[in-house]
Formats: structure tokens, sequence, C-alpha cells
């Protein structure tokens, strides 16, 4: 009882650390004034460094025998083209959904950003719905409609107490705001449909998640190559592929290919209580920190009563009738 108990706990913390972390140095690698590094490139690295986690993974499963790592590699992916070509999609669209995250911590601060982002359990239950023909019992819903209120009131503008009205500057603070949210809204989106279609193949065979997640490892440096390439070939070929790295940068994509990992060692620890828990521990967290560390951060009515509506949505969600695994497919995908 004791050892469960302890691993509930340090299944907690990890939660908390990991989220927390990986939102935070983000947001302060955007903002710190140096040499800005290509997030594109960083999520190709990231990508690539996953796919080595999960050969690796693969490795042990198979009692650390190169030979049997060969053969499952040749066996699952390379005679299995159609099926490997299934993951094309939705490491196409995580490779999208990286990007926009990197977008929307240039512009949201940490706290804004994770309650925002939330959007994902809506995004994920409506996918879930309308591909595996899941069910939401009426109190998911109304928990649904809280949500999309709350992150609502959080992204509100807020007029000038002096002459109620949106200043130069307030506007166009706001209109950065804005597009860090567009940002979140469409990688919420992303994130959603593709955890879903993640969580169709999986059902679909006996292939292990770490295979699945070389498969889409495959693609998504593929994918990331070509986002390079695409946008930004040019600085890549006068200053190079890793400008403007730092120690922070390499923890950001290292936590980046081990957080599903991590989540997805612990979680079957961590009950829902747990995790509803972690989560509004990590949202506090993010807004101490933005507020007092990175003075990013200046709380509002709206923002308070928004990320209310945000934490309540998600503990009346994760206790209704469960229908989605957020925590496991999307999670799992490392």
């Amino acid at each position: 009882m004791t050892k469960i108990y302890n691993r509930r706990w340090i299944s907690l913390v990890v939660l908390v650390c990991q989220t927390t972390s990986l939102v935070l140095l983000l947001r302060y690698s955007r903002t710190v004034h140096s040499e800005k590094y290509l997030p594109s490139t960083a999520i190709m690295t990231a990508e690539f460094l996953k796919g080595i986690i999960c050969i690796f993974l693969v490795w042990l499963e198979n009692d650390r025998s190169i030979n049997r790592v060969i053969l499952l590699i040749n066996k699952e992916i390379y005679n299995k083209p159609y099926d490997t070509m299934k993951l094309a999609i939705p490491s196409g669209l995580y490779a999208i959904q990286n990007n926009l995250l990197f977008i929307a911590l240039s512009y949201l601060n940490a706290a804004t950003f994770q309650v925002t982002y939330q959007l994902k359990l809506l995004t994920t239950a409506l996918f879930s719905v309308f591909m595996l023909r899941k069910k939401i019992e009426k109190c998911q819903w109304f928990s649904l409609f809280m949500l999309a209120i709350g992150v609502a009131l959080v992204i509100w503008p807020i007029p000038d107490e002096s002459n109620k009205r949106l200043t130069a500057q307030n506007q166009a603070a706001w209109l950065q705001q804005m597009m860090g949210f567009c940002a979140v809204l469409v990688s919420a989106v992303t994130s959603g449909f593709a955890g879903v279609y993640f969580e169709q193949i999986l059902k679909t065979g006996p292939t292990s998640v770490w295979v699945r997640n070389i498969q889409l490892a495959i693609f998504g440096t593929i994918f990331g190559l070509l986002i390079v390439f695409y946008f930004d070939y040019k600085t890549v070929m006068d200053k190079g592929f890793f400008h403007g790295y730092t120690t922070i940068v390499w923890i950001v994509i290292f936590l980046q290919a081990t957080g599903g990992l991590i989540i997805g060692t612990v979680i079957k620890y961590a009950d829902r209580n747990i995790r509803i828990f972690a989560t509004f521990l990590s949202i506090l967290f993010l807004s101490v920190i933005s507020y007092f560390v990175l003075h990013d951060l200046t709380p509002t009515l709206f923002f308070y009563i928004g990320t209310m509506c945000v934490l309540t949505a998600t503990f009346l969600y994760a206790w209704g009738k469960p229908i989605v695994t957020l925590w496991t497919t999307n999670q799992l995908r490392i």
C-alpha cells in the first residue's frame, strides 16, 4: 500500500515537472534576448531523437539484440509499406502542431498558453465522437462548453482603465496574443485529430507502440526537414542548422523528445485525481513564475475566472464516463 501511495505522488511530481518545465523553458528560449534559433530545426532534431529513443526501447524489449531489432524493423516497417504510410498523416499533423506551439509560446506567456491549450480536450472529444463513434454524457458536453467559455475569458481584451478603451499599445499586445491563440487553436485541432487517428491505428493490429512511434519519427523527421528547407533554407545556409542553440534549447529539445515517454511511463500509476491535480499545479506554477520571474503576465479578473472555468471543466469532464484516451494515445506518442 505504501509503495503504491509513493508511486502516485512520484507520478504527480513527474507530471507537474514535465509539463511545467517544457512550457516554461520553451517560452524562455523564445523570449530571451539572444540570437534566436530556428524552431523548425529544433523540431526536426527532436523528431530524430525520438526515433533513436524508440529504437533503443525496441532493443530493450528484444533482449538487447541488434539482429532482432533489424528483423523487426524490416518486418513491421520495410515489408509493410502501406501500413507504414498510414502514419504519414498523424506525423505530418504533429509536425504542424509542434511548429505552431513554438509560435504560440513566442506570443503568449506560459500560463495563458497552458490554460488555452486545454482546448485539446475539446477537440479530442469531438473527433472521438465523429471518428470513433464514442458517446459523450450530458455532464461532459456541459464541461466542454464551460471549457470554451473559460478560454474565451482568458484571451478577452481588457480596456485601459483610464479611458475604458484599447490604447494603441494594448491593441498591439492584444493582436500578438490573438496570433498566439490562433496558433494554439490550430495546434489543438491537429492534436485532437492526430491523437484519435493514432488511436485507430493502434487498435488495428498487434504492432508495438514503440514501433509505431518509430514510424511516426521517420515521417516526422522527413516532414521536419521539408519545413526547414521550405521556410528557413536561406538562414540555415547562411548561419548553420544549429545557429542560436544554447543549453536551454537543447534541454527543450530533449524534453520535447522524451515528454511522451515520461508521461506514458508514469501514467499507469497516476489515477485521474492525480492527473487533474497535476494540471492545476502546472497552471498555478506557470502563473506564479510568469508573474514574479518572467514578468510577462498581468492577471486580470477575466483571467482568474477563465482559468477557474477551465480547471472546473477539466475536473467535470474527467469525472464523467471516460470516452477519450487523451492521457494514453496522445501521450504515448513520444
